[in-house]
């Protein structure tokens, strides 16, 4: 399995980066992840709503361009669904089995990603219902990656 997870933003913070390191290696024995770290659109301390949505415009043309047509394309975003561990598992089980062998993953920046990059995507996925940094949303994904391999190796990973 090939995934890559295209994110807005680098890890600032020591601790996100090793965590994120952890679970990359980690993931090593089960697929091969890519992270692909791109440029936010600066904005002022105060932006207008005008301005983040020619912020997040100009994400997209960034972001759709690094989009695989032969990938199946997983948005991180509030209003997606949400899954269980178990559920997340089975959907990478079904991509890969079903022909796609290669899963992008989007975590936009801290505005979130434009409709028209989340309207490319094949799917919509949320954490929760609550609003996480998207430094740490990173983390997260690693690591529900890493317990979605586990869970598909039944591997003991999982509780």
């Amino acid at each position: 399995m090939n995934v890559t997870i295209l994110a807005f933003g680098k890890l600032k913070e020591d601790y996100l980066r090793e965590a994120a390191a952890e679970y990359l290696k980690r993931l090593t024995p089960f697929a091969k992840v890519t992270v692909t770290e791109l440029p936010p659109v600066k904005l002022p301390d105060d932006p207008s709503p005008a301005e983040i949505a020619a912020a997040l415009e100009k994400e997209a043309d960034a972001v759709l361009k690094k989009l695989p047509n032969d990938s199946y394309k997983i948005a991180l975003c509030i209003e997606g669904q949400e899954k269980s561990s178990d559920a997340f598992a089975e959907t990478l089980r079904r991509v890969t089995t079903g022909g796609k062998s290669r899963i992008v993953l989007l975590i936009g920046s801290s505005y979130g990603l434009a409709e028209r990059v989340k309207a490319a995507c094949d799917e919509r996925l949320s954490f929760s219902k609550m609003t996480f940094p998207h430094q740490l949303a990173r983390v997260m994904l690693l690591e529900q990656l890493y317990r979605a391999c586990q869970i598909n190796a039944g591997g003991k990973y999982h509780k």
